[in-house]
């Protein structure tokens, strides 16, 4: 009769398990590529030595450094690349992250002369030299989310967030999260952009995230050179939500519903790793005494 215990545990074992490891893997997932339509021509292969020359760098600071430009080749051959890390990941998550670019960046675009690769996490991008530049507000890609926010005062929360994000980058030097009355919001700029100029790139981006999405409880909004998202949780954060506060499929470590003040975010992933590991391990265990307590009743019989 003991025996018959077992099986129920295994499977919330093998859930809880798969749920934490897909949680902490959502930064490398895929949020947009953009390719150019010329590809390079390279009878001696002088361009793809460059090109693998130069992921090889940005992925061996990827280790140390949440940015970092570089050059490789010379003369007609040059490519420049960089590559960033949202500013909340840790070394090891940005190496995780960085590494799968240079395959991805192949893999989507090919040998074009210039590519860039978003992931929720990180990015990459290269170009050959002479390529034309943009202007760092052009926007780059935006996604809303599909749900609206029922009732009143939605907007107006939203955009008081947004006001501490836009100033928040500008003293925090590139990166910021904040959280107002369950709307989270995250904000970036590239690693070279000064403070000043930064702030006024996140509050471009947050007037386009304004018209684009609207009413929309969830969007991302990617300029050139800074990056805006936000969430909006009307019932409180759902438990078990990975730590990419404000993006479309993200959350906070907070899961308080009356929120009422506003809170860095540099911190959250620490915080979500803390509870989630604690409610973790309280399971693990409850989960072996119970084992034990079958096994003996088995060994009773």
């Amino acid at each position: 009769m003991g025996f018959t215990r077992k099986p129920i545990f295994l499977p919330f074992l093998l859930i809880l398990c798969t749920h934490l490891t897909e949680s902490a893997s959502d930064y490398t997932t895929l949020v947009y590529k953009g390719c150019s339509k010329e590809t390079f021509t390279d009878p001696n292969g002088q361009y793809s030595q460059a090109l693998s020359a130069l992921f090889g760098s940005l992925v061996a600071q990827s280790t140390k450094s949440k940015f970092y430009k570089a050059t490789a080749g010379s003369g007609q051959n040059n490519i420049t690349g960089l590559f960033q890390c949202r500013g909340d990941l840790t070394n090891s998550d940005c190496y995780t992250c960085i590494s799968r670019l240079p395959v991805l960046s192949d893999k989507l675009c090919g040998k074009t002369i210039a590519a860039r690769v978003q992931l929720l996490g990180c990015y990459l991008l290269y170009e050959v030299a002479g390529f034309s530049q943009t202007s760092g507000m052009q926007m780059l890609y935006k996604t809303c989310g599909a749900s609206n926010a029922a009732g009143r005062g939605f907007e107006e929360r939203r955009d008081t967030a947004f006001s501490v994000v836009g100033n928040g980058v500008v003293s925090g030097h590139g990166f910021y999260t904040s959280s107002y009355q369950n709307v989270y919001v995250m904000g970036q700029c590239e690693g070279d952009v000064g403070d000043s100029d930064c702030g006024e790139c996140v509050k471009s981006a947050v007037q386009r995230a304004q018209v684009e999405c609207g009413s929309s409880i969830s969007g991302q909004v990617f300029l050139q050179k800074c990056f805006i998202s936000y969430s909006y949780y009307p019932n409180g954060v759902p438990s078990g939500s990975s730590s990419s506060a404000a993006s479309s499929s993200s959350s906070s470590s907070s899961s308080s519903s009356s929120y009422s003040s506003f809170s860095s975010g540099q911190n959250k992933g620490k915080t979500v790793a803390i509870i989630v590991g604690g409610v973790a391990g309280a399971a693990l265990v409850v989960i072996f005494l119970l084992f034990v307590r079958s096994l003996k009743k088995h060994n009773d019989y």
